[in-house]
Formats: structure tokens, sequence, C-alpha cells
């Protein structure tokens, strides 16, 4: 009937609001001594968030710095594997954020990042200016809504803690074949030195040619 219908239509915009919020969600390739800069245009008064996690390469480590349209620094860490940042933006303009792997002469790195800007919409048409309580079904839209952003965030938080321990498994497996194949190089060395030695002891030394004459 209607109720179920409506049930429908809560529920639906309840999974798409927690599906679509604004935001960019990147992973990036950051070479040994490289730097790589985002832009964004953001009005004043609107909060952003910035967090980024290091997913392989070398230390799992990464320099990232924020600055505002006027060029000053407003966010700056070296050497993080993780970490998030928020900011209430007070001037409007372009709002720059890099991710720096200068210190790093050999290591190449891959970084994800996720940047939201704006406070996420309400799912219920003027909820904010509601004087009335939320109904039953309302307040179980809006648990729905909140549940699958924390599942969101939960699916998002293992598959980068995935995708790290893939790449720490592959680097140790790789050092364990190399270490394998030196091991088989050496013992092979090693066996043909001891055979040429044993060889060496049973091999009939013939006398000297020179004496003196009669």
């Amino acid at each position: 009937g209607a109720v179920r219908v409506a049930v429908r239509t809560l529920c639906l915009a309840a999974l798409l609001g927690a599906l679509g919020a604004g935001g960019t969600e990147l992973t990036l390739e950051l070479p040994d001594s490289a730097q790589r800069c985002f832009h964004q245009e953001v009005e004043s008064g609107i909060k952003f968030t910035l967090d980024y996690q290091v997913i392989s390469g070398g230390h799992y480590d990464v320099d990232c710095y924020v600055e505002d349209p006027n060029g000053k620094t407003i966010y700056q860490e070296t050497k993080k594997q993780y970490d998030s940042f928020s900011h209430h933006t007070e001037v409007k303009g372009v709002y720059t954020f890099c991710f720096s792997n200068e210190f790093s002469t050999f290591s190449h790195k891959v970084v994800y990042f996720d940047f939201q800007v704006g406070d996420e919409p309400p799912i219920l048409p003027d909820m904010n200016n509601r004087v009335t309580a939320l109904t039953q079904l309302e307040s179980a839209c809006v648990t729905i809504h909140e549940m699958l952003n924390a599942v969101i965030d939960s699916q998002t938080h293992y598959r980068l803690r995935e995708a790290q321990d893939r790449s720490r498994a592959e680097e140790l497996n790789g050092r364990v074949s190399y270490w394998s194949v030196g091991e088989t190089l050496i013992l092979f060395m090693v066996s043909i030195g001891q055979v040429m030695l044993l060889k060496s002891f049973f091999t009939e030394k013939r006398p000297s040619s020179g004496g003196a004459g009669t």
C-alpha cells in the first residue's frame, strides 16, 4: 500500500544519500623523488576533509601539505603513513593539497586519498528546518542512512588494509624467493669447491724430471 511505497522511497533516499555523498576518492602512483598536487575551488565558510593513506612502497610514508588560496600552509606533515585533516575555509578560492615522495630516491609509492567538501545534504526534505519531531518511519530511515555510511567507511578501511597487507606479502614473497635463489647458488658453488678439493687430495703427483747426470 501507500505505507510500503513510502518506506521504499525513504529507504532508497537513505541509500542514495550514503552512496552519493559529495567528494573525490583517488588512488595515485607516486614515483620516487616526485610530487603530485591537486586543486579544488571551495567557497568560504565551507568545511572540507582530507583523508589519505599509503598503500604500498618503501616504509609506507609520504609528505603531505595543504595551502589556501593565499599560499599559506594550513597543514603539513612529513613521512606519515596515514592521517586525516579537516578545515573550515575562511576565504574563497582554489585550495591546493600535495603529496610528496621527494625524500625517497628509489621507493615507488601508491597513495589513496579521499577529499570531501561540504556537509552531507539531509536525506529528508526540510529536515534541518522542521519544528516537529521525526516520525518513527523517518527516524528508522535516518538510522539506516547512518549505518550505511558506517558500512561504507568500514569497507574502505578494510579494503585499504587488505591492499596494504597484500603489498607487504608480495614484497616478502619476493625477498624469500631471491634469498632462496641466492642460497641455491651458494650451495652449488660450495659443492663444486668441495669436489675439487677432494679431487686434489687423490690426484697422483708426478716426480720432477730433473736430476744429476752420471
